[in-house]
């Protein structure tokens, strides 16, 4: 997998490098997304180490989620209220087992999410305008949930923006939009996975090897670039 320092795609504001100097991040870039790939398998193995991890202590004791739990409550968040997306989907796991199909593709992110306790965001790129930058909210960007209702994003709340003024998550790592979620269309994707543990450095270049490779080993798609932004 090839990498490069230039990655116009994501970006992020000084503001939270100093708010989180502990932050890292890997991003994906992934061409000839396929809906008819076959991740079944790669899947089933990464739910099952999540299984195993679960078996052993609830999620909430993951030093992965207590990072973001920190995190949000810096954020002026209720941890027990606004969850990071790994926690959410280690908690629904826990509660009901079976998780829905929704696309290969985010199939495969959520199933590595869990894996590794960490979030792992993937926008269809077609629908961003520009860089995706993450960063406080001004509190006049669009946020399209999957209802297609728009919601403003509390001013100094972090999100995801683009440069035509939409806000492609809420809370940082809490919600994606529906406006830019992967669909049967999408044919580029960006994939951004977040790290706040002692260990999220490491752990997050051994989740982008592992995803890459599932992505192009099950014809889901092909990684052509990953990086760590700057």
């Amino acid at each position: 997998m090839p990498n490069s320092s230039l990655f116009p795609q994501i970006a992020y504001s000084p503001v939270i490098r100093r708010l989180f100097p502990q932050l890292h991040i890997r991003a994906l870039l992934v061409e000839g997304v396929d809906q008819a790939g076959n991740p079944g398998t790669r899947i089933a193995l990464l739910q099952a180490r999540a299984d195993e991890r679960l078996a052993r202590a609830d999620e909430t004791a993951f030093p992965e989620i207590q990072a973001w739990r920190r995190a949000f409550s810096t954020m002026g968040l209720r941890p027990t209220q606004y969850r990071c997306a790994a926690e959410a989907l280690l908690r629904r796991r826990r509660k009901d087992g079976a998780m829905p199909a929704l696309h290969p593709l985010i199939d495969l992110c959520n199933a590595a999410s869990m894996a590794f306790a960490i979030p792992v965001a993937v926008f269809d790129l077609g629908r961003v305008s520009g860089t995706l930058t993450v960063c406080p909210a001004q509190g006049e960007e669009r946020f399209e949930r999957f209802d297609g209702g728009v919601e403003h994003p509390e001013p100094g709340e972090i999100i995801f923006a683009d440069a035509s003024g939409r806000a492609h998550s809420r809370r940082w790592t809490h919600r994606q939009s529906g406006y830019s979620a992967i669909r049967p269309q999408t044919m580029r994707a960006l994939i951004v996975a977040e790290a706040l543990h002692a260990t999220g450095d490491a752990d997050l270049a051994a989740l982008s090897s592992e995803l890459a490779d599932a992505i192009g080993a099950t014809g889901t798609g092909s990684v052509v670039t990953g990086v760590t932004p700057r």
